[in-house]
């Protein structure tokens, strides 16, 4: 077998997660492996949860045209950083500044990405793209360089290969195993593709409407005022998971924890103005019944309570869980055998 050198770019938390364990197959695999994270909300919290040696680049916090100059500096650390290791691959989710350092250093890049409304950034990565892969529900055609795979980006760390939900989480909160609770997530909506979006709009009535079920804790990249303080979540990062397994319901306006609680089986409501138009939300609603996408929150709240009130949500989503499992694929299998088999002949 050939050892091939990879660098993997990190950006949001749940890059942390998608990588993960296609990190330490691959290091056991003896291929060389070097990460680069560019700060993002708990992102450096959870590689050191997990061990990981990483090299930080600053966080991009700017819009508009400043972004962009954050975006070009930040292409130009990493090719800085990324020269001495002379990677065979850079991969990495989005992936603009990896298409981009790949073209210029001679090297291949792997991009995955299940975001179709990233039209900015899908704009300027694909076409230097080696390799774009993508969920099999994801609704674009990119060309003969896509690469489709029968699952979703989650399903790289809450396949039942990998997860296995810890209860001691509850113990930590105060909470018995069958007490209802909703865990709600706010984001920052500091993407580019999140400018003149929303989502939920009055974050403390709809928690305190959720309130009336059961206990509410809350997630958030934005910062919330003194009033939220008693909702926080006060456990590290990493068992965010086992929480989101345990939990009666979700609520919120991140996509991602929205399937990551969906595929783990607890009723999921994404409440967003990007919500339509994301095959794997698509997929997750009309095939799977696990997910709710709306962009008003009267809309979303509304469903919210029909779930709430009916003592056998939990157990009908742990069944939709189990045939979701039995349809889809150990994505990071898939990542790894792909890797392995990449062409050699493009390779250095």
């Amino acid at each position: 077998m050939i050892i091939i050198k990879i660098l993997v770019t990190i950006g949001h938390p749940g890059h942390v997660h998608f990588y993960k364990n296609f990190i330490w197959r691959m290091q056991k695999r003896e291929h060389n492996l070097k990460i680069v994270v560019s700060k993002k909300d708990v992102n450096l919290n959870l590689l050191d949860a997990y061990g990981f040696e990483y090299d930080q680049i600053f966080s991009q916090k700017n819009i508009g045209i400043a972004r962009l100059k954050d975006q070009l500096a930040y292409e130009y650390k990493l090719m800085k950083m990324t020269r001495p290791f002379h990677p065979d691959i850079i991969t990495g989710i989005g992936g603009t500044a990896a298409s981009h350092v790949s073209k210029i250093l001679g090297c291949s890049s792997i991009i995955f990405t299940d975001t179709e409304n990233a039209k900015l950034a899908n704009l300027i990565t694909f076409p230097f793209s080696d390799v774009v892969c993508t969920p099999s529900c994801y609704k674009n055609e990119i060309g003969n360089k896509q690469v489709r795979y029968n699952g979703y980006h989650e399903l790289a760390y809450l396949h039942s290969n990998y997860f296995t939900p810890n209860p001691h989480v509850l113990h930590e909160l105060g909470l018995s195993e069958n007490e209802p609770y909703v865990v709600v997530r706010f984001v920052s909506w500091g993407a580019a593709h999140d400018i003149r979006q929303h989502g939920i709009q009055n974050k403390l009535m709809a928690v305190k409407k959720l309130e009336n079920f059961g206990r509410v804790f809350i997630t958030s990249e934005a910062e919330l005022g003194s009033e939220f303080e008693k909702y926080m979540i006060k456990v590290a990062p990493e068992k965010l998971h086992d929480l989101l397994y345990y939990a009666t319901l979700y609520v919120g306006e991140g996509g991602t924890t929205a399937s990551e609680a969906a595929i783990l089986g607890t009723p999921s409501i994404h409440i967003s103005s990007l919500a339509e138009g994301i095959g794997n939300f698509i997929e997750l609603e009309k095939t799977y019944d696990m997910l709710f996408s709306f962009r008003e929150e009267s809309l979303a709240l509304d469903k919210a309570f029909d779930i709430l009130r009916n003592p056998e949500s939990k157990k009908k989503w742990r069944l939709k869980r189990k045939r979701l499992l039995e349809d889809k694929i150990d994505v990071t299998a898939f990542m790894i055998r792909f890797i392995e088999n990449y062409p050699q002949k493009l390779l250095r």
